[in-house]
């Protein structure tokens, strides 16, 4: 017998036939853990589908910026059309096609319900990241969901004795990155490929207990399982610009 493994997937966005490809590249059986690192939803074509594939296979999830953009809009049930049309601007027509135009009630209450990290002893499950410059117990879903550079740019690792792993920057937005390949940083890892980026369509999974990456392409259907060594490449946080967080918006 093997150990279970512990499986983090990236963000989707949409990439229903890609995260099912993936899904069957790594083979799960039932004693491994699945783990989402939100943004489950926008910019690609099969928002609904994805959303629906997660919660009937039961698999672990987190919160992402698209998920509570879309909360922001939708989740108190009344309608802002201000943050409507911003979450339309960032991707969201494509989940209100995906749904045909009505997200139903169940999932909304699922996404309401998804938590903004997930603590697993020796790693840690955030979408974005932790601002290193204030205490953990004060930070809420706009540090977790949002943040970028100011994370980054850390110089110390946040944790002592556990490695943060995100999603939310597109690995080849940092220095030194080339698409498909995981960014590595002060006690980080950054498994966000670019799924719904025209310049990679990589989705990727990593198995953090054997150091093994999955990955599918949304473009051009491509596969390819390696070890982590071979694609993760460390961060000079020194060139990492600093662009600010976007923060929400709000109405």
């Amino acid at each position: 017998m093997t150990n279970p493994r512990r499986i983090i997937i990236g963000d989707v966005h949409g990439h229903y036939d890609a995260l099912v490809a993936l899904i069957d590249s790594v083979a799960p059986d039932s004693e491994d853990q699945i783990y989402f690192l939100g943004d489950l939803i926008d910019r690609g074509p099969k928002s609904a589908e994805v959303v629906d594939f997660v919660i009937k296979h039961k698999y672990h999830c987190l919160r992402g910026n698209h998920e509570e953009m879309l909360l922001d809009v939708v989740g108190n049930g009344k309608v802002s059309v201000e943050l409507y049309q911003g979450w339309l601007y960032s991707g969201g027509h494509a989940t209100v096609a995906s749904y045909d135009g009505k997200i139903p009630q169940e999932h909304i209450d699922w996404l309401r319900q998804l938590p903004t990290h997930l603590d697993l002893g020796d790693i840690w499950l955030v979408h974005a990241g932790v601002d290193p410059n204030m205490p953990l117990a004060k930070q809420t879903a706009e540090q977790f969901c949002w943040i970028r550079d100011d994370f980054h740019k850390i110089k110390q690792p946040f944790f002592q004795d556990k490695l943060i792993i995100t999603g939310h920057t597109i690995t080849f937005t940092m220095p030194g990155i080339e698409p498909g390949q995981i960014a590595a940083g002060n006690g980080w890892l950054d498994i966000e490929t670019g799924a719904y980026h025209r310049n990679s369509g990589w989705l990727t999974a990593l198995d953090v207990d054997r150091n093994r990456v999955y990955q599918t392409n949304s473009i051009d259907g491509r596969l390819r399982t390696l070890p982590l060594k071979r694609i993760v490449v460390n961060v000079d946080i020194s060139k990492v610009e600093q662009r600010g967080m976007r923060r929400r918006a709000r109405a």
